[in-house]
């Protein structure tokens, strides 16, 4: 029998004391259950207890010192496809929330909607890494970001013992935005059709919800003066709502192992101005514009640290959270 949280969370304060929360996760990951002390998985039998205890004690000052501190995190990629590193999103989330983080989820969707439009003969374009959305774009990616996919997250992490709510900047009009018109090489603008630029986030709805020991799983669909609703990128998104919350850090799970120099090497650690000059002399393009833009506008508005991690390694987001070696890029606020 494989253990489950819900028992542990239903014997739990309302904020968790951190030693107990990891000291029972990591029975619970080793397959044993932290009641009976029964070993239920043979294959982790074999790692020493030594071990487990020198894991447990690396992760000890991050949860003391991210304590009742937000995290956001832009769920997509790989890690939204493969069932395994659904799997272990879902458990990182949980694990952070129980020893006394504040997870706030924002999802993209990219693949998923791009099957549903093959499916409909429809064919994804994108312009400066941004996706144009018609109108019948958009009522396809309502219907998948809105619907599908933010219940499967919501339902995933609710099944490893979280509290997930599932959100759109419809709901209480808490993402308000507007037709985003971006700049041509001719001085002109490119219309993206029913892409949205924020215009504002009312981060009360998230406060509230905080305040239940819910985590919010937030899909980014804008809403305009009118009730029109507009496509905006879940990148641009998290890290706007970061910036709002004042949150601790902004994790954006990537297909890469993080932010790559010229040569391909991977940088741990960089500041916004090495990402300055890399922008300038095109070492970042295409689709990681969007991404580096927003941590960039989050690491400059108090955001203490951004990290783009690679969500193709399993719970990358402990990982990057918990452990010394990380599986990133760091950007630093200064």
């Amino acid at each position: 029998m494989t253990v489950g949280t819900e028992n542990i969370m239903a014997n739990l304060p309302t904020r968790y004391d951190p030693f107990f929360v990891v000291a029972t996760a990591g029975r619970m990951a080793a397959g044993i259950d932290p009641e009976s002390q029964t070993m239920t998985d043979l294959s982790t039998s074999a790692v020493p207890a030594a071990t487990k205890a020198n894991i447990l004690g690396e992760a000890l000052p991050y949860i003391k010192r991210f304590f009742d501190k937000t995290i956001v995190i832009k769920y997509g990629g790989n890690a939204m496809t493969d069932p395994t590193l659904k799997d272990c999103f879902a458990r990182d989330v949980v694990l952070l929330k129980l020893v006394g983080m504040n997870p706030v989820v924002v999802h993209g969707g990219g693949p998923q909607i791009d099957d549903l439009l093959k499916r409909l003969g429809k064919e994804g374009k994108f312009i400066q890494g941004m996706r144009v959305t018609d109108e019948e774009t958009m009522d396809i990616v309502e219907m998948v970001l809105g619907g599908q996919v933010n219940k499967e997250i919501v339902n995933l992490i609710n099944r490893h013992g979280g509290k997930a709510v599932g959100l759109t900047g419809q709901d209480g009009m808490f993402i308000r935005a507007k037709k985003m018109l971006l700049a041509s090489k001719d001085n002109g603008h490119v219309d993206l059709g029913q892409v949205g630029e924020i215009e504002s986030i009312d981060p009360s709805i998230i406060s509230f919800l905080d305040t239940g020991d819910f985590i919010p799983v937030i899909a980014p669909i804008g809403v305009g003066m009118e009730g029109e609703t507009y496509n905006i990128n879940a990148d641009v998104v998290a890290g706007k709502i970061a910036e709002i919350l004042k949150a601790e850090k902004l994790v954006l799970l990537t297909n890469t192992p993080g932010v790559l120099d010229k040569a391909g090497k991977l940088l741990t650690g960089i500041t916004p101005k090495d990402i300055d000059a890399m922008v300038e002399d095109g070492t970042l393009s295409g689709g990681m514009l969007p991404k580096i833009s927003s941590a960039l506008d989050a690491a400059r508005s108090g955001v203490r640290s951004v990290h783009i991690i690679d969500g193709r390694v399993e719970h990358a987001l402990l990982l990057e959270i918990l452990t010394q070696e990380g599986v990133g890029t760091l950007i630093k606020s200064k």
